[in-house]
């Protein structure tokens, strides 16, 4: 299957016209006669996504049943950090998703609104407060220190449905499910990419692995989650950097080290904007690795436009781990890149973007379920039912019953200047290989929290 990773603001133009005939549903849904309501029309065609039928639709509902509840209207709160990064994707997927969802009658015929929470990095805490104020329910955001707001999240007995979880505490903390995790708690679901990288494709860089991370302690403790996996897999690390966490203004001192140790496989984390400057003083002084991580934050086209001639000579590899590529021509990305077209033109998809689109997806078929009589009990007992879940295709399977141990597929793409492409990882499911399972960490780096760490029960949720 030939797959490239889409320069996605101009084939919007292409998918705009699709989605204008389209009706941004799918067109497969039934047709319902209604007068009033969020999107009605003479005739409101039940919004279906992949392969997940009913998402939206019109309805009866009537009643004011929860906090964030009323009888026209649903309010949940979306995390974001987009007063410090300026990086809007969970915004657009939440303007994208109420929009088509909206269009389709609602919630049964309760309008979906989403309330952006930003809290700026620092201000996790401030915005979970008024969360617990307003909201119904947190769904399809994330931030960067989110957990600095989850214990006034389980206080308020809120439920969160995000698109990522970063830290220990917060990631599968109680009354959160995550319907596409990209972090699980006390385990590291990149072995397979780790193992792949060090045992497979590249074998020689296996005693040569060099690591820089940003200096902070989230990415500390993620480097020595790195460093434990590649030590058991008998990989040696022969180079172990921090850099400041506002960034490096000159990464040549950075690249003669990695160059005079011989590293030859490297695992980054930190933006992708400082990764384009270090690998452009790497290519100037023509030092190419076997590989580098570039971590899935770089999934995107700004980073191939960054790096310039190094998207060619070097050996740039991201771990999806489990996201359909954005160019691949599975339906539901399809699908998801004409409702982009119709609703946000000018935004990108991003992986988070995805994900977030899952969950989405998630609360809304759990919370139509619930009929007039929605609450905080019935979504999240509903959405924690499902032992299967794929975003209607966008992603793996995941058990959102059972979710450990993790599910073990990853799916691995390179950059090249053309764009994002398929590496060659030995794919034995379809898009995906799940043939080595997910690692559980020996170390201690953080449990996340739970009711009873707040003096809460799981019974008080209503």
């Amino acid at each position: 299957m030939k797959e490239r990773f889409l320069k996605l603001h101009k084939p919007f133009v292409v998918f705009a016209a699709v989605a204008v005939l389209a009706t941004g549903c799918g067109g497969r849904g039934a047709t319902t006669e209604t007068d009033s309501g969020p999107g009605r029309s003479d005739s409101v065609t039940a919004a279906d996504f992949g392969d997940l039928t009913g998402v939206c639709q019109p309805g009866d509902a009537s009643s004011a049943s929860a906090q964030g509840v009323a009888a026209d209207a649903i309010n949940v709160g979306v995390f974001s950090d987009i007063g410090f990064t300026k990086n809007s994707e969970f915004i657009d997927a939440a303007k994208v998703f109420t929009s088509w969802c909206n269009d389709a009658g609602g919630i049964d015929g309760r309008e979906l609104v989403a309330v952006t929470r930003d809290a700026k990095l620092m201000e996790p805490r401030q915005r979970m407060i008024e969360a617990c104020r307003e909201d119904f329910a947190l769904v399809g955001g994330g931030t960067g220190l989110d957990a600095l707001g989850v214990e006034e999240r389980l206080e308020c007995m809120l439920p969160s449905f995000p698109a990522q979880t970063v830290q220990e505490k917060a990631a599968g903390a109680d009354l959160e499910i995550s319907a596409s995790p990209a972090k699980i708690p006390g385990y590291d679901n990149y072995v397979g990419f780790r193992t792949w990288a060090v045992d497979e494709a590249y074998p020689d860089s296996k005693n040569a692995v060099g690591m820089i991370n940003g200096d902070s302690g989230v990415t500390r403790t993620i480097g020595a989650m790195n460093r434990e996996t590649l030590e058991d897999l008998g990989a040696t690390v022969i180079y172990d950097e921090l850099y400041p966490a506002m960034g490096v203004a000159d990464w040549t001192p950075y690249a003669q080290a990695i160059k005079s140790k011989g590293v030859r496989g490297l695992i980054f984390m930190g933006t992708w904007q400082q990764l384009a400057k270090l690998e452009e003083s790497l290519t100037n002084m023509d030092y190419k690795l076997d590989w580098i991580d570039a971590n899935n934050n770089a999934y995107n086209e700004q980073f191939i436009a960054l790096l310039g001639k190094s998207a060619d000579f070097q050996n740039n590899v991201v771990d999806l781990s489990g996201v359909a590529p954005l160019g691949s021509d599975e339906a539901a990305v399809a699908q998801l890149r004409e409702l982009y077209a119709q609703y946000a033109p000018d935004a990108q998809i991003t992986l988070p973007a995805m994900r977030a689109w899952s969950s989405w997806l998630l609360f809304a078929k759990a919370a139509s379920a619930c009929g007039d009589a929605l609450t905080r009990r019935c979504v999240y007992d509903t959405a924690a039912q499902e032992t299967a879940w794929t975003g209607g295709g966008l992603h793996v399977a995941s058990n959102l019953a059972q979710p450990l141990p993790p599910q073990p597929c990853f799916n691995i793409e390179r950059a090249t200047s053309d764009g994002w492409m398929p590496a060659d990882f030995g794919a034995d499911d379809g898009l995906y290989r799940c043939d080595i399972p997910a690692r559980k960490f020996d170390g201690d780096y953080g449990t996340p929290m739970t009711l009873a760490d707040v003096g809460k029960n799981i019974d008080e949720l209503e």
